[in-house]
């Protein structure tokens, strides 16, 4: 059994090992030692307008965004940009986050979405569209007068919506205020302008729009402005809110204008906070909102491109990269409990229906490419095709083309898509852009070296060497690739480095069906010759079952055959769950796994499954289906003494959410706007792991819980409230619709621990409701929590 991250460091060491090392991987006549480094220092993509992809997955995938990319109307993502400029109106604004005060990052994603779709598959209607968006902010802008071009809304204190550039008044003036991603009455409205440079810019580089950069240095001018006239405390202050990748935007408009000014406003947009300890290269973010993170990392990547004097920034994202992938990942890849990054080495404790938002995943592929590009390195795509594959595939319905925020890794769940019109979360949005590029990172290049990262069934041209190769296999679902060269203008002589997953204990490579001597470096087979149209590559790799335990607890485990991580399945979506987590129990349990259809990577599992026998199947294709992931690992004698109590603990777990209405996360961005959150003087808190909310002097905190179960009366109700059992001096009353159901004087209640209190309502106050509002409200000059989970519930009978 190994730990996935482990393996990371292993490849680390392969990839300068001497040649006693190296046959353990790839045997005799296939490989032979490399006396000089074989691969060039940097690499660069090939163009995705190069790629083709073929009938798979993943052309599936893109079939299936580009459907409904060309579904949706540009003129209702555009409405509040036109609204706001006193232009004419052509489109209903669209639902769910496009009708909340972070509107318009909708239109900066589709644009990206629109780009990446057409260069990916030659589409002209989405080019047509990108020029049709940019013509319209083109317009936005003439109206604007001063190069605004953003569709955020504010929500004033009357609780009125209105547009959103009057908060840019006030920042100017150094009126700054924030409840964590509120910014003035605007949600993180820095993160979803972001985004509208981003798909400016992509506009600009994939569809060969040259007024998107025009508009997008526009723009750029209006909030240079804005930070001009802030003193650097004032900054520190506004960054404190989500700004997404600003920072690249800023560093990328440089490196196509040569304008210095925008290098020096992307380093400006740096937040001491948080960033000073990834470039110290500290690891620090526990409790920090994880989408929030990454994407100032590829900001600070990007930087240290363009500015010899900033190295350090470089050494933090490698740094990041490597502790975000070897300390704080799910074995899809993913990371994230809630949103949040949490303890390193803590996933067990993490095993949580709200783990893995794609946002993350989606960042963390982006920030893989760059540091692949300053160094290639194989173990950089063994993390990119994991979390590829058994993420980013997961969190699309190919058969809707709709997509999921979180992708739970907790046994039983069920992943929860969008609607095509009334949610686009910022994961819809991010997921629109992920399946348009599925050949984006499959062919390198460096000088004559082309880089095999990826084995996706696809054709591609190399202009530089004047070649057409394909590429065709049935993997991950069968280990046989084959490379030909389709087209190749004379013979020529050049390399051809295929990647070796990390997981491969062996490899077999032959050319026009005969073993070929192959060198190995950083985690690459690398094949050198004089090739000529018509030769075929053939790589063959063993599809092996084997199981990797979680980082962080040996004792909890997941199936793997190749890069797929294999799940159980519990059942249908649409019915619920009714078992308990399943466990695995044996000293062998690779050995009590039967395949049932291995060219469909499907097998069952007798015996060592309990407390019944499982199939397994590929996690990312069960997308209407509930599964399990993790299973806790037990010898005989472990489980005869665990049972009793796990299927205790599995009860009460499962009472609880059995009577649970409804469950409200305080202190977390998601969660408080679900439930109209409110409040004055209140921070948000995160404390050994949680997040939660205090409320001071003079503030309050109130929300709305639903109160009833399909519309039916759920009977005496119960409000469950979570503190940290070390709190002293709070004094507060808890309301229910303005009516006060205790009066809580917090002393110690159980010091160094959670502590749950139970708090019956009245069956007055909930009697023919379908929500209440819940309020926290300080008494005597004291404080209110902090208040970590709220849980609505039935009494017991």
């Amino acid at each position: 059994m190994e730990n996935h991250h482990q393996k990371f460091n292993r490849r680390r060491l392969l990839g300068g090992a001497a040649a006693g090392s190296l046959i353990a991987l790839l045997p005799e006549p296939v490989l032979a030692a490399a006396p000089a480094p074989a691969l060039p220092a940097v690499a660069t993509p090939l163009p995705l307008k190069a790629v083709r992809l073929k009938p798979s997955p993943y052309l599936t995938a893109v079939e299936a965004n580009r459907k409904y990319l060309l579904s949706l109307s540009a003129d209702r993502f555009l409405h509040n940009y036109h609204k706001f400029s006193g232009l004419p109106v052509k489109g209903e604004i669209y639902g769910g986050w496009e009708s909340d005060t972070i509107a318009g990052e909708g239109l900066g994603h589709y644009l990206s979405a629109l780009a990446l779709m057409h260069a990916q598959t030659g589409d002209g209607e989405c080019k047509q569209r990108i020029d049709y968006i940019v013509a319209e902010l083109v317009k936005v802008q003439a109206a604007q007068g001063d190069g605004y071009a953003a569709g955020i809304m504010r929500r004033r204190k009357d609780r009125s919506m209105v547009d959103g550039k009057e908060i840019f008044a006030e920042l100017k003036a150094g009126q700054i205020y924030s409840g964590g991603f509120d910014l003035n009455g605007a949600w993180s409205p820095l993160y979803s302008i972001h985004k509208v440079f981003a798909g400016l810019l992509d506009a600009h580089e994939l569809a060969g729009n040259t007024q998107a950069l025009a508009v997008a240095v526009a723009f750029g001018g209006y909030i240079e402005k804005l930070f001009a006239g802030l003193s650097d405390e004032q900054t520190e202050t506004l960054l404190k809110c989500e700004y997404g990748g600003l920072n690249e935007s800023f560093a990328e408009m440089y490196a196509r204008t040569k304008d210095a000014r925008w290098l020096h406003l992307a380093e400006r947009l740096y937040d001491h906070q948080n960033l000073d300890a990834i470039v110290a290269r500290r690891d620090a973010l526990a409790n920090t909102h994880s989408n929030t993170q990454i994407p100032k990392v590829i900001g600070l990547a990007r930087i240290s491109e363009l500015d010899p004097g900033k190295p350090q920034y470089a050494a933090g994202a490698r740094f990041f990269w490597e502790t975000v992938t070897q300390h704080h990942s799910f074995v899809i890849g993913g990371d994230g409990d809630r949103e949040y990054f949490f303890e390193p080495d803590s996933v067990a404790k993490h095993v949580t229906e709200q783990t893995c938002e794609h946002c993350c995943s989606y960042n963390m592929l982006k920030l893989t490419r760059q540091l692949f590009a300053w160094e290639p390195d194989g173990r950089l795509f063994d993390y990119y095709e994991r979390t590829h594959i058994n993420h980013i595939l997961a969190a699309q319905n190919p058969a809707t083309g709709m997509f999921t925020y979180m992708t739970p890794m907790m046994s039983g769940a069920t992943r929860d898509f969008s609607s095509p019109e009334n949610d686009f979360w910022c994961c819809v949005l991010s997921g629109m852009e992920s399946h348009a590029k599925h050949g984006d990172s499959i062919y390198w290049q460096s000088k004559d070296v082309l880089f095999v990262n990826l084995y996706i069934p696809s054709t591609v041209e190399w202009g530089g060497q004047g070649a057409k190769l394909s590429l065709d296999t049935r993997y991950p679902y069968e280990g046989q690739i084959s490379l030909k060269l389709d087209a190749l203008a004379k013979p020529r002589a050049f390399s051809i480095a295929l990647r070796i997953p990390g997981w491969a204990k062996s490899a077999r490579i032959a050319v026009n069906g005969k073993p070929v001597e192959a060198k190995q470096e950083r985690g690459y087979a690398i094949v050198r010759r004089t090739w000529k149209k018509g030769d075929t590559i053939a790589l063959e790799l063993p599809l092996d079952l084997r199981l990797e335990s979680a980082v962080g607890d040996d004792k909890l485990v997941s199936v793997l055959r190749g890069p797929l991580v294999l799940a159980a399945d519990l059942g249908p979506s649409d019915k619920p769950f009714e078992g308990y987590a399943p466990a695995m129990v044996g000293n062998d349990l690779v050995a009590g796994l039967t395949a049932v259809a291995p060219a469909e990577a499907v097998y069952r599992a007798e015996g060592v499954v309990r407390p019944a026998a499982l199939t397994f199947k590929p996690f990312y294709s069960q997308v209407d289906r509930r599964t399990a992931l993790y299973f806790r690992h037990y010898s005989e004698s472990e489980w005869s003494v665990a049972q009793a109590a796990y299927v205790a603990e599995q009860a009460r777990l499962k009472d609880i959410a059995a009577r649970s209405l409804d469950v409200m996360h305080l202190g977390e961005m998601q969660p408080e706007r679900d439930h109209n959150f409110r409040g004055e003087n209140s921070n948000p808190v995160v404390y050994r792991g949680r997040s939660g909310r205090d409320a001071r002097k003079g503030g309050y905190i109130e929300f709305e819980m639903k109160a009833a179960r399909d519309g039916k009366k759920a009977g005496p109700l119960v409000l469950g409230v979570t503190y940290w059992g070390s709190e002293t001096g709070r004094d507060f009353n808890i309301l229910i619709d303005g009516t006060v159901i205790a009066h809580v004087v917090l002393k110690e209640p159980k010091p160094d621990e959670w502590v749950d209190l139970e708090y019956p309502i009245p069956a007055k106050l909930t009697a023919g409701k379908a929500k209440v509002t819940v309020k926290f409200d300080p008494q005597n000059g004291k404080t209110a929590g902090p208040v970590f989970g709220v849980n609505l519930y039935t009494a017991k009978p």
